[in-house]
């Protein structure tokens, strides 16, 4: 008995020391210490606790192989842990392994049928595999489960404006947006929403609302700017452009559509320019401004064909 309540001692003692150098930011040090407390952990319920602690850790240091094996550590001893399951789903996403994902998310919702956020993963995999009933089916079965997910609204919204179901993309926009209006992009939506509707200021109002919750998302002012360029409104183009990128200074497609702003009204230098910014962050973009009829304006000029060399 005595040596059993040493263990037990010896074991708070490290689970402290751990709490405490995860709180310092010591993160090598409190997996150190956490697993110098399972060496005296005798309970699977601590034991299987202390596991998920060090994996969040690993996941935390952005080491998603160490936390995906400790995951397994916990299916191993226990075959019914959702949550395991479920971090080794997103650990394999970490790694590009969706397919693996996919399987661990769905393993996961056999064991815990009510495990909402597996479902919307499961939901979101599909989509990017371009399976569109089965990810609209997941997230169906988000909503179901948890009527108030704005996102899994405004992720289904998107795929039925993709599928150009653009009545059930609206209403599932607007959903989203009454949930949580300060949910960027499901402004930055039904603005693509209301601009496949040809209702052009609609979806201007839209992607303003989008950008004053979030400068930082580069794509409103791309698609304000093109709504601008479409109109010959190329002033107006430039102007929000230029806005867009003093918030998203390494976004090459505002550099490239500002080029070709200015290529249009022959501002030549600020066009090239632009170009060679774009290039910087991206040189592949380069493909395009080889066949890009906007650019026609540059093509005797020698600073430009410098820059395709």
């Amino acid at each position: 008995m005595k040596s059993h309540l040493s263990s037990i001692d010896r074991k708070k003692n490290y689970m402290i020391l751990a709490e405490n150098s995860y709180f310092d930011d010591n993160m090598e040090w409190a997996i150190r210490f956490y697993t110098k407390a399972l060496q005296f952990t005798r309970d699977k319920r601590t034991y299987i606790a202390i596991l998920y602690n060090i994996a969040i850790i690993y996941d935390e240091m952005d080491i998603p192989q160490k936390a995906l094996k400790t995951y397994g550590k916990i299916t191993k001893i226990s075959k019914k842990e959702a949550g395991a399951f479920y971090g080794m789903g997103t650990m394999y996403e970490r790694l590009d392994d969706n397919n693996k994902a996919l399987e661990c998310y769905i393993k996961a919702t056999e064991i815990d049928p009510y495990y909402d956020r597996a479902y919307f993963y499961i939901a979101n995999i599909y989509d990017e595999l371009g399976n569109k009933d089965k990810a609209i089916s997941y997230y169906k079965k988000v909503i179901s489960l948890t009527p108030n997910d704005y996102m899994a609204y405004n992720n289904l919204g998107s795929i039925y404006e993709e599928i150009e179901e653009y009545d059930k993309a609206y209403e599932m926009m607007k959903r989203s947006i009454q949930l949580n209006p300060n949910y960027y992009k499901a402004l930055f939506n039904m603005g693509v929403i209301y601009k496949k509707l040809n209702q052009f200021e609609k979806a201007i109002e839209y992607y303003d609302k989008a950008i004053e919750k979030n400068k930082n998302y580069s794509y409103s002012y791309l698609n304000k700017s093109a709504i601008y360029i479409e109109q010959k409104k190329l002033e107006e183009a430039i102007e929000i452009l230029s806005e867009g990128i003093e918030y998203n200074p390494y976004a090459e497609y505002l550099y490239y559509n500002r080029a070709c702003c200015y290529a249009k009204l022959n501002i030549k230098d600020e066009a090239i320019k632009d170009l060679r910014k774009a290039m910087l962050i991206d040189p592949s973009i380069i493909d395009m401004i080889k066949i890009d009829k906007d650019l026609d304006n540059l093509r005797d000029d020698e600073e430009f064909l410098f820059l395709l060399e």
